[in-house]
């Protein structure tokens, strides 16, 4: 039971206080008067006041209530480096222990796990949110056992309690790490890239230098370095590649060194063309070549150099080639000196005329051998005696002409092939395309014919020869498309993909395994001209394997989703075709640094009073302290009595009910009137 004394006035406090300075100011003038029953109305006035403040006696029934111990355990992934697993559960259940044996003590115990998308140890989110179910008048301390390797230490609250932390980990704990500073999401080929490298010793190491290294590109055997300790290391990388170029730098495990998760650094860059290198060179003046030229100008990435010859074939005047421009053509400088400088090479209606001699254009087929890329956009000339079908470069042509030029009206198809192709799958709007007028009929050998024309004749053929590639288009009539005769159709789609392809782009190779990842889970991707293409197997960083299933998704694509519960490198296989992919980081955030401090905590743990205690020191005892005092000494930790209650029932007794009040003032006034009556 608990009674105290409260006051209910029966009118405003201001009226109340308005009336006892009037009756002070009354009883004061009878005191000064010399009235002898001054103090009976004096008391008779305060009987009164007292009524109108309606004192009441308040006797509440209370429950005690317990307090509340929140007993946090961490079971995050660095918990389990080292002994500390078996410290936390020893240490977890034996303060358990201690703390329900106290009297009025009840305890919430919260087990923390890793954090989603690799966020790291959230231990003051889980002790907010744990202490926003419980009553704060109620929560008696905090004990987080824990290493201490806290990621949200800095959003700590005001707790309405002192706040603990046992920590788990030994003192002479030590582990060597790698991290990689400033890798960037996308490289130029053939411009170096510059990653800095920084391997750290922390904790108790041994003394050393340095650390050796291993460097692995796409999976491939790696490589051995040696990298200093304690310093940044700065290493050009060179793309070998476009699209995903994965790099692993890998410090083997030491003797002693708590954990290897932080020994390998995984990044992924991909590979882009600064500039793509053309040389459009024109047979003649025709309404296509502008075309060809706006288009290809049109793209700010393209460095284009163009050159057209202007003498036509039926003229023949005995003046020298070299004085038919005002300007020598630099077919030595461009063919010989400089053609590997170029990614792509277009003859666009091109012929013989004695300007290329036939050993430039031996140079041309070598370069499409060494990796080349060469276009040719064929017009009537190719049909002709002076077709360069006729020259060193018939050896590279995927079709050959049958001297038979097509005047007819046309709309290109898509052949059952080009349907699979990625140059050529999906173009857009196709069935609202307009026609074409003329087609150089020509016999495919040994390319691709992806697109066709009238009478179901080779229009568009690929092909490789040696590690370069080579495309035919047989019509000198794409400009129609550009110029948006009958509807127009995709020319600048269907060149940009051609161009890539020609640059050995890897989304758009007939054959082809790569993988998109999302977090953990990746999307395998397989681009085949195949119907079927079986299972891809897919090799997690730990070693096993495992067989999917692919399913066509569209003409030549295959996909499959693969959840990935494992974090590194994942090889894919299928047929001939390998990739290789890492999901999430390398060395995840809770590995990042993973020797055991309270430094993160310490800011909250003094503002609370609290303190932090080593399990391999031994488990401190409990105490009762006050609030507002330390709450931690050597081996002892303190927990704050909250003396929390539930009211059960309230009763309330007017001390001056109606009839007393009256009683009093009447006696108080009789009295004082008869003892002036007197004098």
């Amino acid at each position: 039971m608990s009674n105290s004394l409260l006051f209910d006035p029966l009118i405003d406090p201001s009226i109340l206080a308005v009336l006892a300075a009037i009756m002070l100011a009354t009883v004061g003038f009878a005191l000064w008067r010399g009235l002898r029953g001054w103090a009976l109305r004096g008391l008779g006035a305060l009987a009164i006041l007292l009524a109108l403040a309606g004192p009441v006696l308040q006797r509440e029934d209370r429950a005690p209530l317990s307090d509340i111990v929140l007993l946090v355990e961490d079971e995050t992934a660095s918990q389990s480096l080292g002994a500390r697993g078996a410290q936390t559960e020893t240490a977890v259940e034996t303060l358990a222990a201690r703390l329900e044996g106290r009297k009025n003590t009840e305890v919430r115990r919260v087990t923390l796990g890793d954090g989603a998308d690799d966020s790291g140890t959230a231990l003051i989110s889980a002790v907010t949110e744990a202490l926003s179910r419980e009553p704060s008048a109620r929560v008696a301390g905090v004990i987080a056992v824990t290493d201490g390797i806290v990621h949200d230490a800095e959003d700590a609250p005001a707790f309405p309690a002192p706040f603990h932390v046992v920590q788990t980990g030994q003192a002479t704990d030590w582990d060597r790490r790698i991290t990689v500073k400033n890798a960037p999401a996308f490289g130029i080929l053939g411009e170096p890239i510059v990653l800095t490298l920084r391997v750290d010793d922390l904790g108790v190491a041994p003394s050393a230098d340095t650390a050796p290294l291993q460097v692995s590109v796409d999976g491939a055997p790696p490589l051995d370095f040696t990298m200093p300790i304690g310093r940044d290391l700065e290493v050009p990388i060179t793309l070998g590649h476009g699209g995903r170029n994965v790099l692993q730098f890998t410090i083997p495990t030491a003797e002693g060194e708590l954990t290897d998760r932080n020994n390998t650094a995984l990044i992924q860059i991909n590979g882009v063309r600064d500039r793509l290198r053309v040389l459009l060179v024109s047979g003649e003046p025709h309404t296509g070549s502008r075309t060809w030229r706006n288009l290809l100008k049109s793209d700010s990435s393209v460095d284009l150099v163009h050159f057209t010859i202007l003498r036509p074939p039926s003229k023949q005047d005995g003046v020298p080639v070299d004085e038919l421009s005002l300007i020598a053509f630099p077919t030595r400088e461009l063919f010989l000196q400089k053609i590997e400088d170029f990614d792509l090479i277009i003859f666009d209606r091109y012929q013989r005329r004695g300007i290329l001699p036939s050993s430039y254009l031996e140079n041309v087929v070598r370069y499409i051998e060494q990796g080349g890329a060469v276009l040719i956009a064929a017009g009537p000339d190719f049909a002709s005696a002076d077709s360069i079908y006729r020259s060193p470069l018939a050896r590279i042509l995927p079709a050959e002409p049958t001297a038979r030029v097509v005047e007819e009206g046309f709309v290109p198809q898509i052949s059952d092939l080009g349907a699979r192709h990625p140059v050529t799958s999906g173009l857009p709007d196709e069935g609202t395309w307009g026609r074409w007028l003329r087609l150089v009929e020509v016999t495919p050998d040994g390319g691709q014919v992806v697109m066709t024309g009238a009478g179901d004749r080779p229009l568009l053929v690929l092909d490789r020869k040696g590690e370069g590639r080579v495309a035919m288009l047989a019509s000198d009539q794409a400009w129609l498309w550009a110029r948006g005769y009958e509807g127009g159709g995709p020319q600048l789609e269907l060149l940009r993909r051609l161009a890539h392809w020609m640059m050995g782009e890897p989304e758009l190779e007939e054959e082809a395994l790569w993988a998109e990842a999302n977090g953990q889970r990746m999307r395998i991707i397989r681009q085949s001209l195949q119907s079927d293409v079986g299972a891809v197997t897919v090799q997690t960083p730990s070693g096993e394997t495992r067989d999917l299933e692919l399913t066509e998704t569209a003409p030549g694509r295959f996909e499959a989703l693969y959840e990935g519960a494992e974090i590194g490198l994942y090889r894919l296989t299928n047929e001939d075709q390998e990739a290789v992919i890492g999901l999430g980081p390398a060395a995840p955030r809770e590995f990042t640094d993973v020797i055991a401090s309270a430094a993160s905590l310490q800011p909250t743990v003094d503002q609370l009073r609290g303190g932090v205690f080593r399990i391999e020191e031994g488990l401190p005892s409990i105490r009762n302290t006050r609030m507002g005092r330390p709450a931690s000494g050597t081996g002892w930790l303190g927990l704050v009595p909250r003396d929390a209650y539930q009211v059960q029932s309230v009763s309330r007794t007017a001390l001056m009910p109606a009839w007393l009040v009256l009683l009093m003032v009447s006696a108080m006034i009789i009295g004082g009137w008869l003892r002036e009556g007197r004098g």
